[in-house]
C-alpha cells in the first residue's frame, strides 16, 4: 500500500514505528510468561505520543483523523502480536460507542482521560453462557432512584485486570425482542464490581483478561450511553472498530512472522545453497506475501468506505470480510513461516511460535468467522435484490430464455 500514502500517513506509520520499536523486549517476554503486571506503561506511553484514539476529535485528545490513518497505525502495533495491539485498540472500541452515542460530558468524563492515558478501559461483552449469541446476554441491570443496579458475569475480558472502568451490556427489559432489550453503560470499578483471572491462556498472555462479576453494582443514570433498550445500534456500531482493529493487527504479525523467515531462509544453507533457492520454501514466501497484500487491499477498502459515509450493509460486508481474510491469512503466513524455518522455527529461539499461538484467537474473537460468512454471504444477498445498471449476463447464453428449462421449485 506504499504507493496509496500520503506524506502525512508515512510521518504517522514512521511515528508508530519509532513507538514500537522502544517497546521493551523484556515486556514481551515477561507478558508472554505470565509474571508481567498489567502494562498500564505501553498505553501510558502511546498517550504521551499522542497515538492513542487517532480518529476522535482533537478536543478529546485525538488527532481527528481518519479510519485509513488508524489502519496505517493498527499494522504497526500488530507485530508486537496480540497483547499489546488489543490493548491499544480498546480505547479505539470504547471510544466509537462514545463519540457515536454519548453526551459532551460523557465524553469529557470518560474518552479524554482514556486517550491521555490517564484511564484505562475494557469492554464487557462476552458472557460465559455465550459468545457469538450476544442478544442471548444474561446480564442485567434494573433501575432504582438514581441508579441502575447491574448483576451477572462476562468472561474473557480483555484488560479486565487493569481497567478503571468498563463498557458493559445489560438486559434492561424481559418483554422487548433480544435486540431491543439491552443496554450499555459505563461502569466504573468500585464496590459491586469483581474481577478475577481464571485463565490460562494458550497464547494473547498478559493482557489482563479475566472475568468480571457485576453484584448489586452501582451504576449512576449518567453512564447510561445510547437510549435505554438501544444497545442493539450500539453493538453494531462498536463491530465495525472490533473488527478493523483485529484485521489490521493481524497482517502486522503476518508480516512480521514472514520477515523473520524470509531473512532465515536467505541465510540458512542446505544441500550446498541457501534453502531461499527451492521452490518449496520460496513459493510459500510468495504466496505469503501475496495473500498478505490482498489481504492488507481489502483492510485499506472497508476503511475507505467506513470514511467515506458508504452504504451500511456494504461497510458491513467489507469490514466482515477484512476480519475473516486477514485474520486466516495472519494465522496462515506465520505457519508458513514456522514451515519456513522447520524445528527451530518451534521453539522459543524465535518469536514465531508465540505469533502462531497469539494469531489463532483472531479467528474466534469479535464475532467468529463463521459469523463473518453469516455476514457475508447476508449483506451480498441484499446487494444482489437492488435494481442495477449492470449488465445482465444471465442472458448471454443461447437458451437463456427458454421457460420450461428454468425451473426453481
Amino acid at each position: 500500500m506504499e504507493s496509496l500514502l500520503t506524506a502525512d500517513q508515512r510521518k504517522l506509520r514512521d511515528e508508530v514505528r519509532a513507538f514500537v520499536k522502544d517497546v521493551p523486549r523484556q515486556l514481551l517476554l515477561d507478558m508472554d510468561a505470565g509474571t508481567a503486571p498489567y502494562p498500564r506503561w505501553f498505553l501510558e506511553e502511546a498517550a504521551r505520543r499522542n497515538l492513542l484514539g487517532l480518529r476522535f476529535p482533537k478536543k478529546y485528545g485525538g488527532r481527528g483523523l481518519k479510519w485509513v490513518d488508524e489502519i496505517i497505525a493498527l499494522e504497526e502495533i500488530g507485530v508486537l502480536s496480540t497483547s499489546l495491539p488489543c490493548l491499544y485498540s480498546l480505547v479505539s472500541i470504547v471510544g466509537e460507542a462514545l463519540t457515536v452515542f454519548g453526551t459532551p460530558e460523557q465524553n469529557e468524563r470518560w474518552l479524554k482521560p482514556a486517550l491521555a492515558g490517564k484511564l484505562a478501559v475494557a469492554e464487557a461483552l462476552t458472557e460465559p453462557r455465550g459468545g457469538s449469541d450476544f442478544f442471548g446476554a444474561a446480564t442485567r441491570a434494573r433501575r432504582e432512584g438514581d441508579a441502575w443496579l447491574l448483576n451477572g458475569q462476562k468472561r474473557f475480558i480483555v484488560g479486565a485486570e487493569g481497567a478503571d472502568y468498563f463498557f458493559a451490556y445489560a438486559r434492561t427489559s424481559d418483554t422487548a425482542a433480544p435486540h431491543e432489550s439491552i443496554s450499555s453503560f459505563i461502569v466504573e470499578r468500585g464496590p459491586g464490581v469483581e474481577v478475577q483471572h481464571v485463565y490460562g491462556l494458550m497464547g494473547m498472555r498478559g493482557g489482563g483478561t479475566g472475568r468480571v462479576y457485576f453484584r448489586d453494582a452501582r451504576v449512576p443514570l449518567d453512564n447510561l450511553v445510547g437510549p435505554e433498550n438501544g444497545g442493539g445500534t450500539v453493538f453494531n456500531q462498536m463491530m465495525i472498530p472490533e473488527r478493523m482493529t483485529s484485521a489490521a493487527g493481524a497482517i502486522g504479525g503476518g508480516r512480521a512472522a514472514i520477515e523473520i523467515a524470509a531473512r532465515y531462509a536467505d541465510q540458512r544453507k542446505a544441500f550446498g545453497q541457501k534453502i531461499r533457492r527451492f521452490e518449496g520454501v520460496s513459493f510459500k514466501i510468495a504466496d505469503s506475501i501475496t495473500k498478505l497484500d490482498a489481504a492488507g487491499a481489502l483492510v485499506y477498502a472497508a476503511a475507505h468506505a467506513i470514511d467515506n459515509g458508504d452504504d451500511p450493509g456494504r461497510v458491513r460486508r467489507l469490514v466482515s470480510e477484512a476480519k475473516k481474510f486477514s485474520t486466516e491469512t495472519g494465522w496462515e503466513v506465520i505457519n508458513h513461516a514456522m514451515q519456513v524455518m522447520g524445528g527451530i522455527g518451534y521453539t522459543n529461539v524465535y518469536p514465531i511460535e508465540r505469533l502462531l499461538r497469539d494469531s489463532r484467537l483472531l479467528m474466534i474473537w469479535t464475532g467468529t468467522n463463521e459469523i463473518m460468512n453469516l455476514l457475508i454471504q447476508h449483506e451480498y444477498y441484499r446487494e444482489l435484490g437492488r435494481p442495477s445498471l449492470a449488465r445482465d449476463v444471465e442472458a448471454d447464453a443461447p437458451g437463456w430464455d427458454l421457460p420450461d428449462e428454468k425451473v426453481y421449485e
